[in-house]
């Protein structure tokens, strides 16, 4: 099950004891019974008719009769390495971490330096609010085993699969390295001022303005075949600062993406209904729900949270990410 549905059904699915994943506004997910059930806020889904903004309705991922168990639990930033070594033997972990969070900081810059991290799937999301209170309202997580809430852990599932299923991973990007100029830096971050362009130092900030760069596409990393964006948060013209939702690296080539040869839309759109899936879990980063104009428009068979990052394995930025049992 992969649906909005109202309080009433969600605490009934919740007195049902399965292991569930839920997205949606705070003081719903306040009102949910204690449980095995981990959630996040955020008031935008990719819904069984198309993209919506609610904060009426819960999505709930509810998996299959065959999960044999789940285990949540929050984890403090000082905690998050020790993610992986409550990785079940076989299974996947789903992970929620809020927006602007200490935690989310830490996973986005350590995770990869971390032991184990890629031995088994991780995947999730950035819980975030609605786009009008940016500021105002602090983005949050559950852990339904004991109610608890934070604006600074990482909740996290851990579920453990039968032998004979597997949990996949996978991703939706329509960007790929354009033929531009080459751009790296000498540390990683959120935010930067320089950055070497063509191995000539260059401020990022001013480089993006001469260009007149579109900073609706992504810098992009190519990880030995497999494109990983980086979007821009903001360029500060005057303070000649620029800031990303995922943090760049040191060491790692950067090209701007290659500019969409269709519509946004229609892109994202066609890239989703070619994929013959109809995942366990998915989720859609909220710069795709914008710049793609997805309210209304349905993604294929892809329904979940609209979310403010994804998480497959590393933190990514304008792109869906889906899991499925195998």
């Amino acid at each position: 099950m992969n649906t909005l549905v109202s309080i009433s059904e969600a605490k009934r699915l919740v007195a049902e004891g399965r292991p569930l994943l839920f997205a949606g506004d705070e003081g719903l997910l306040k009102a949910l019974p204690t449980g095995r059930w981990i959630g996040g806020t955020i008031p935008y889904f990719m819904a069984n008719d198309g993209g919506k903004k609610t904060a009426e309705e819960l999505f709930v991922t509810s998996l299959p009769d065959f999960v044999l168990e789940g285990t949540s639990k929050l984890y403090a930033p000082a905690q998050l390495s020790q993610i992986p070594a409550d990785y079940p033997e076989n299974g996947v972990s789903f992970i929620i971490m809020p927006a602007a969070s200490r935690a989310a900081g830490d996973f986005a810059q350590h995770c990869v330096s971390w032991k184990g991290l890629f031995d088994r799937p991780l995947v999730g999301w950035i819980s975030g609010v609605d786009l009008n209170d940016l500021g105002k309202v602090m983005p949050k997580v559950f852990n339904g085993a004991t109610g608890e809430s934070s604006e600074n852990a990482a909740a996290v599932l851990h579920v453990k699969l039968p032998k004979g299923r597997v949990a996949k991973v996978d991703i939706i990007n329509l960007f790929t390295q354009g033929d531009g100029d080459a751009i790296t830096f000498d540390r990683d971050g959120l935010d930067v001022t320089d950055c070497f362009v063509n191995g000539e130092r260059r401020n990022l900030a001013e480089y993006l303005g001469e260009r007149k760069i579109d900073t609706r596409l992504p810098l992009v990393a190519d990880y030995q075949g497999a494109m990983v964006n980086v979007a821009f948060q903001g360029v500060d013209a005057v303070a000649k600062r620029t800031s990303f939702y995922a943090p760049v690296f040191q060491g790692v080539t950067y090209r701007l993406a290659r500019a969409l040869s269709e519509d946004y839309a229609v892109a994202f759109q066609k890239e989703a209904t070619a994929r013959a899936a109809s995942p366990v879990f998915a989720c859609n980063c909220i710069l795709n729900y914008l710049y793609g104009s997805l309210e209304g428009k349905r993604t294929g068979n892809m329904t979940g949270p609209i979310t403010f990052g994804e998480v497959a394995y590393m933190l990514l930025n304008q792109t869906m990410v889906y899991v499925d049992f195998e």
